[in-house]
């Protein structure tokens, strides 16, 4: 398998989770670098230049959320937080901070290895935001404000259009319920879920997106929305 240069880096002080975590990349054929504390996660953070990181938020030595907003301030590579928190509210505050992804451990190997191969499959090169995509079916322009099904015009409300380049713009990212609110509605909304709910509804129709089994808009229970491109 060819890899992304600077391979995985796991920041992680369990030395088995560390261990099952390398075996597992390695078989795939990854290359690993591995910390036990968040110190030594940052320094190799800049240093290996990694293509991906992975993140527990239990560290001995810093909070992994503190961990997390210092690799932001210095790149933009995909984050897999790897967790024994499972509540909403940290979880909202990860991907607040700029984590890519959330896994509850336990965990299963093969769902990990999927999400992996996602963000390293669909990473943006340039760092920034994707202002236009196109799978072949579905087509979208933030420039020309023209969204286009199977080359037909799609009639979008500002809201919906929003909401829509704002997923497709972090594409792989889980965008949380209060960052769509706050951006589309303003501050004083971003705890009106509903508002979102029917919007969410209404684009997934104008799409055609089977809301059970999704293409596109796909739902991060109690968290957000997540846009995932086609890979066929």
């Amino acid at each position: 398998m060819s890899n992304a240069a600077g391979g995985i880096l796991i920041i992680d002080d369990e030395v088995r989770i560390r261990r099952f975590l390398r075996i597992s990349l390695q078989t795939e054929g990854y290359q690993v670098n591995e910390a036990a504390t968040g110190g030594d996660g940052l320094a190799l953070a800049r240093t290996s230049q990694p293509a991906l990181i992975v993140l527990d938020l239990g560290l001995p030595d810093l909070d992994g959320q503190e961990v997390l907003a210092r690799i932001r301030e210095i790149s933009t590579v995909p984050v897999i937080i790897l967790s024994v928190r499972d509540d909403e509210g940290e979880k909202v505050r990860a991907l607040d901070h700029g984590a890519n992804d959330y896994v509850t451990k336990p965990f299963g190997v093969q769902e990990f290895l999927a999400r992996v191969r996602r963000h390293l499959g669909h990473s943006n090169d340039t760092g920034g935001p994707l202002n236009e995509y196109d799978d072949g079916h579905l087509r979208f322009d933030l420039a020309r404000h023209q969204v286009e099904l199977a080359g037909t015009p799609v009639k979008l409300t500002p809201k919906e259009f929003s909401v829509l380049g704002m997923l497709i713009g972090n594409a792989d990212r889980v965008i949380t319920q209060q960052q769509l609110l706050r951006q589309v509605w303003g501050e004083s909304h971003q705890h009106d879920n509903h508002y979102l709910r029917i919007l969410i509804g209404r684009l997934r129709q104008k799409l055609g997106d089977d809301p059970v089994a999704p293409t596109y808009l796909h739902t991060e229970p109690g968290v957000g929305y997540r846009f995932e491109p086609r890979s066929d």
